[in-house]
């Protein structure tokens, strides 16, 4: 019996170890979440963030609610089925999204990357606040076709929602502002800012680019920066770039303003992550790289609003030749970000 006693109460110490060793690697885990932390290479962010401050709480909250089915009317759409993180937060492989019962939308699913960076949303802009863009894609009928009524209702039901919310918000009460703060909460931690450039331009030891990746670069400045501005490779703005009316005819922006100056003016998106985010443009009618070289090289249509800096010197588009697309195109995979595609605390839990 004393031998029996021995071996349980070392059996006992055991779990108890085991415990306290599970314990610490949960406290270690929660307290190296640091929150919203600007990388040293970019700007100052334009998001408001001292009205939703990034609290542990509040991301793991937002970050449920941005792989929750229950936002879409027969809870089988989530934000992250149309923004998948292995494809740069995209919809890979396809043109347009494939919402609700796998109806079509007009638009390419555009990244969820650096937006607390960007003061206009989705490709025709009209929401200028990364809180309300959420709005569009829960109660469009093609993406999700639900109501925030609805939604809110749905999310009550769940128990372990009001326990989160009161984490993050201090009370359990869910409602449409907290609901919109926590994915604002999630989406401004997608950061991609951990690719070879960022690297470089940090002067990070060993980091330096490759003959072509250095001539591509300065082929870049010369030839793309004036949109795509470093560090986010875009300058934000919206602009036409010359493609041929799709056949719905998408006049971009000029959907939002009704201003005739619009027509045709799509934002210009990030070059960071093209290797995990094809196919290009806002109705994805490019697969690859070459396709969109092809259309800059000699495929630059004289519609409504052309951008002047596409129609210079007589000339429409950007001369390239195959030489400058190799190098373009090592210069382009430098913004490749591997760690973004697979960080697990952005991953559906």
């Amino acid at each position: 019996m004393k031998k029996r006693a021995f071996w349980v109460v070392i059996g006992g110490f055991c779990l108890l170890m085991y415990a306290c060793k599970k314990e610490d690697q949960i406290k270690e885990a929660v307290s190296t979440f640091l929150g919203f932390q600007k990388p040293a290479n970019f700007s100052e962010p334009v998001y408001k963030l001292e009205n939703n401050k990034v609290t542990e709480a509040g991301f793991l909250l937002g970050r449920s609610l941005f792989y929750e089915p229950r936002l879409s009317r027969n809870n089988t759409i989530s934000c992250g089925s149309c923004h998948i993180q292995s494809s740069g937060f995209t919809q890979h492989g396809h043109d347009v999204s494939h919402g609700i019962d796998d109806l079509l939308g007009t638009r390419n699913s555009p990244p969820i990357m650096n937006l607390a960076w960007n003061s206009a949303f989705m490709w025709g802009g009209g929401i200028y606040d990364l809180d309300l863009q959420p709005i569009a894609p829960i109660t469009t009928h093609v993406e999700m076709d639900e109501t925030l009524d609805n939604v809110m209702a749905k999310l009550r039901l769940v128990a372990k929602y009001p326990t989160m919310f009161k984490a993050a918000f201090g009370t359990e009460e869910i409602n449409t502002a907290r609901f919109m703060k926590a994915l604002s909460q999630f989406m401004v931690m997608c950061i991609s800012a951990n690719s070879k450039y960022d690297k470089v331009m940090r002067k990070e030891a060993g980091q330096s680019f490759t003959a072509d990746e250095q001539a591509g670069y300065a082929l870049f400045q010369a030839k793309c920066s004036n949109c795509h501005k470093e560090p986010l490779f875009t300058d934000g703005s919206f602009r036409n770039n010359g493609l041929a009316p799709s056949p719905i005819n998408d006049m971009g922006l000029y959907t939002a303003t009704l201003q005739e100056t619009d027509r045709y003016k799509f934002k210009v998106p990030s070059l960071r992550n093209l290797t995990y985010t094809a196919p290009y443009m806002h109705d994805g009618r490019f697969l690859t790289l070459n396709g969109v070289f092809d259309h800059y090289n000699g495929e630059v249509q004289q519609t409504a609003n052309l951008d002047p800096l596409l129609q210079q010197n007589g000339k429409r588009g950007i001369s390239l030749t195959a030489d400058d697309r190799v190098k373009l195109t090592a210069f382009l995979k430098t913004l490749d970000d591997a760690d973004f595609v697979t960080r697990k605390d952005l991953a559906e839990q």
